[in-house]
């Protein structure tokens, strides 16, 4: 274990959750802290793709507390876990071992320090960006009427909420005085003015942005601060706005090169495996613009097509989508690379985040090993590569 203090469960995963928000995983998903205690101490952190038995043997031989996988163990809840289920293993070698598992999946797909960003660093890509742009909603807009005395509770109070954040400043508002008026009605128990008579008060407008994550705390915070039994009040929803998430990356290569050599490239920029490297399209052709996703992207095939990638790399592909998209006459060439060795560039990224972010109270490791499970590929006699028949590549 590292000398000196440590951070808990609740540190690391408060920075991770800050990176690759699980908010942002698909609906479908099952990501976040899967096994163990939040206020437990963690020194050494194991990364890894998958949660298999391997990784869990990897970790208890180093000793680690908390192992971070890109998948998850489980998609669905489970209601036993017995040794003689693969995962309920897993989940019981940690266990009995005290480490504790965090999964980061899909919410780790889409960032700026993501999956496909990775990749996309890993393959030497310049000037990457989203492929599919992600947006962020925009603040909400809150216009309040207040009484002049009050305002300054109101505000205070809405601020203590989350209000008033803007562009690097906070306790952001814009405020304008006026007269309001109101008569109350028989039932009514009016703060001021008497049932029946028409009143006049003065009053300020507040206007400030809050996020719309807040919305209800600062609704909260304004009607217990505010005087009045009804508050006069609107709130704007702001419109979408562009965000530096999306799914995969588009970006080029600093010199054009044939399709062939990238893909040669593509081999040689990813982890050794055993798994096959498979080029679709035109051998020569000239590639520079790549577009590319980390992991199964069959979906953004004609997404890279239209954003004006060459060539266009993900894993997962299948006989029968590749052959259609091929059919279009402005087509993009594929490469179809192991699942396993695409999402791997992600681990030393994340490590490096946990580094930056925690310094030396904890000590992550990437794991090395080869969890793809395609071990050998074969390459038919008569193809065009130029590989051994027998194409097995040793693990790192």
């Amino acid at each position: 274990m590292p000398a000196g203090p440590k951070s808990t469960l609740r540190d690391v995963v408060a920075v991770l959750d800050e990176l690759y928000d699980p908010r942002t995983a698909e609906p479908w998903d099952a990501v976040g802290t899967i096994l163990g205690d939040l206020d437990a101490e963690v020194g050494r952190v194991l990364l890894a793709v998958d949660p298999v038995q391997a990784v869990a043997d990897e970790a208890v031989a180093l000793d680690v507390d908390l192992v971070v996988t890109h998948h998850p163990l489980w998609l669905s809840g489970v209601t036993a876990l017995p040794a003689s289920d693969p995962k309920g293993r897993v989940a019981l070698t940690l266990l009995s071992n005290g480490i504790a598992l965090h999964t980061c999946h899909t919410n780790a797909d889409i960032p700026p320090r993501g999956v496909s960003a990775a990749m996309a660093d890993a393959l030497g890509l310049v000037e990457s960006r989203p492929l599919q742009p992600a947006t962020d909603p925009g603040p909400d807009l809150w216009t309040v009427f207040v009484p002049r005395d009050d305002a300054d509770a109101v505000l205070a109070a809405m601020h203590a909420a989350g209000a008033g954040h803007h562009d690097g400043y906070d306790q952001v508002a814009f405020r304008w005085p006026g007269t309001g008026q109101f008569r109350p009605l028989a039932g009514a128990d009016p703060a001021i003015g008497r049932i029946g008579e028409l009143e006049h008060v003065e009053e300020v407008a507040l206007r400030l942005v809050a996020a719309p994550g807040v919305r209800e705390q600062v609704r909260a915070a304004m009607a217990a601060a505010h005087p009045y039994e009804v508050v006069a009040y609107d709130v704007v929803v702001g419109q979408p706005v562009p965000s530096d998430r999306g799914t995969g990356r588009i970006g080029r290569l600093p010199e054009p090169m044939p399709l062939a050599a990238f893909a040669q490239h593509v081999r040689e920029a990813l982890p050794a495996h055993g798994g096959a490297t498979r080029l679709a399209g035109d051998p020569d052709r000239l590639v520079e613009t790549v577009g590319l996703c980390g992991g199964s992207g069959d979906f953004l095939l004609g997404v890279a097509t239209a954003a004006g990638a060459d060539v266009y790399v993900t894993s997962d592909l299948k006989h029968h989508v590749v052959s259609e998209h091929l059919e279009r006459s402005d087509a993009c060439a594929v490469i179809d690379v192991p699942h396993w060795a695409a999402e791997w560039t992600w681990l030393p990224v994340a490590a490096a985040a946990l580094t930056e972010r925690l310094g030396a109270t904890v000590v992550p490791q990437v794991s090395t090993l080869v969890t793809d499970p395609w071990t050998v590929s074969l390459v038919h006699p008569h193809s065009s590569s130029t590989d051994h028949p027998l194409d097995h590549r040793s693990p790192r």
